[in-house]
C-alpha cells in the first residue's frame, strides 16, 4: 500500500532527529570520554630513580603502560620509533620529559600535565618535545580536520562509480585513477601550501591515494553487492563510525578501550595512523595501517569485480550507459 504524503512527512520529521541524535552520539561520545587507555609511555635511568616515576603512573589504574630504559638515548628512539608516546627521564636536576606532539598533541600536554603534577613541590619539569609537529600546524589541529575531507572524498568517489554505473574494469581504473589524482592534490594542498605535513612529498601523496582508494573501493564494493542500500552502509561505516572513532584529534589510546581499538581497523583511523607515520616519524610503524588499507582496497576492489562478473551473467541486464547498441539487421525485401 503507498503511503500518502502525509505519512511521509510524519517519516521525514521522525527520521532527521533521529539521524541527528545517532550523529551526535558517535561524534560526541567519544570526545566526552577521553582519558588514557594502556597508553604507552616510558621510564629512563637507574632503576632506584625511575622507580618513583613508573609509581606515579601506576596510581591510575590501566591507565598507562610503562616501559623501562637505561637511559635517554634509548627512550629517543622509542619515541622515534613510535614505540612511545613520551617518556620522563629522571636526571639529577630532577624529571626530564620527553614528548612527541607529532604523535598527539593532546597526549603530550597530557603527560605535562601528569608529570608536573607529580613533581615534588618546587621542582620545574624540563620538557622536550622530541618529534615536534610542523610550524605551519604547531597545535596539530590541520592534520586533525584532514581526515574528514579524506573520508568524503572517498566516499564521494565509491558513491559516483556506483552512481554511473561503471562495472569491471571501468569501475576499477575510476577508482585508481580518482585515488591518485585525490592524492597528489591533498599533499600539494597539506605539504607544499598549508605546511603541515613534513616527510617526503610522494610518499604523503601514496598515503592521501592508499586512504581515498581503500574508502572508494569500499563503498563502490558494497554499492555493487547491495545497491543503494550498500552507499548508504558504506557511507555510515567511513563518516558516522569510522571518523569519530578514529583517534586522529588525540589519540587511540584516549578513545575508550574497546572503541579505540574498533577505529585502527576502519579506513580512517589506519590513514591518520599512515600519515603520521610518514608525515613525522619517517616511516616507522607504518606496516599495521598500510596492511589495513590495502585489505580494505583489496576487497572493496573484489566485490566490484564479482558483482560485474554476476551482472554479466544475468539475463536482461541492461547495458551500462555508453554502450552501443547493436544495429538491428533489415528484413529481406520481398
Amino acid at each position: 500500500m503507498p503511503t500518502t504524503p502525509t505519512r511521509r512527512m510524519i517519516g521525514v520529521m521522525l527520521l532527521i532527529p533521529l539521524i541527528a541524535a545517532v550523529a551526535l552520539a558517535a561524534f560526541a561520545w567519544p570526545a566526552a570520554r577521553v582519558a588514557p587507555h594502556d597508553l604507552p609511555v616510558g621510564v629512563a635511568g637507574p632503576a632506584s630513580a625511575t622507580a618513583p616515576l613508573q609509581r606515579g603512573f601506576e596510581r591510575r589504574p590501566d591507565a598507562f603502560d610503562v616501559h623501562r630504559y637505561e637511559d635517554e638515548a634509548a627512550a629517543r628512539a622509542a619515541i622515534e620509533e613510535r614505540d612511545i608516546y613520551g617518556a620522563v627521564v629522571a636526571t639529577d636536576e630532577g624529571p626530564h620529559l620527553l614528548t612527541a606532539s607529532a604523535a598527539g598533541p593532546v597526549v603530550a600536554q597530557l603527560l605535562r600535565e601528569a608529570v608536573t603534577a607529580q613533581a615534588p613541590a618546587g621542582v620545574r619539569v624540563r620538557v622536550t618535545d622530541v618529534v615536534a609537529t610542523p610550524p605551519g600546524d604547531a597545535r596539530g589541529g590541520v592534520f586533525g580536520a584532514s581526515m574528514l575531507p579524506l573520508s568524503l572524498a572517498g566516499v564521494a568517489t565509491g558513491a559516483l562509480v556506483s552512481l554511473l554505473a561503471l562495472r569491471g574494469v571501468r569501475a576499477l581504473g575510476a577508482l585508481f585513477g580518482a585515488a591518485a589524482l585525490a592524492g597528489l592534490t591533498a599533499t600539494a594542498l597539506a605539504h607544499s601550501w598549508l605546511d603541515v605535513l613534513a616527510g617526503d612529498w610522494w610518499a604523503e601523496a601514496g598515503v592521501f591515494g592508499l586512504a581515498v582508494l581503500a574508502i572508494g573501493a569500499t563503498v563502490a564494493g558494497l554499492s555493487a553487492l547491495l545497491g543503494r542500500a550498500g552507499t548508504g552502509v558504506g557511507a555510515l561505516l567511513v563518516v558516522l563510525l569510522g571518523n569519530p572513532l578514529s583517534g586522529v584529534s588525540s589519540a587511540p589510546e584516549l578513545l575508550p578501550e574497546s572503541v579505540g581499538m574498533i577505529g585502527r581497523w576502519l579506513p580512517p583511523g589506519a590513514s591518520g595512523s599512515l600519515l603520521r607515520s610518514v608525515a613525522y616519524f619517517d616511516g616507522n610503524a607504518a606496516g599495521t595501517p598500510a596492511l589495513t588499507l590495502t585489505v580494505w582496497a583489496a576487497l572493496g576492489l573484489t566485490a566490484v569485480l564479482v558483482a560485474a562478473r554476476r551482472t554479466a551473467g544475468a539475463p536482461g541486464t541492461p547495458a551500462p550507459p555508453g554502450t552501443p547498441t547493436p544495429a538491428r539487421e533489415s528484413a529481406p525485401a520481398a
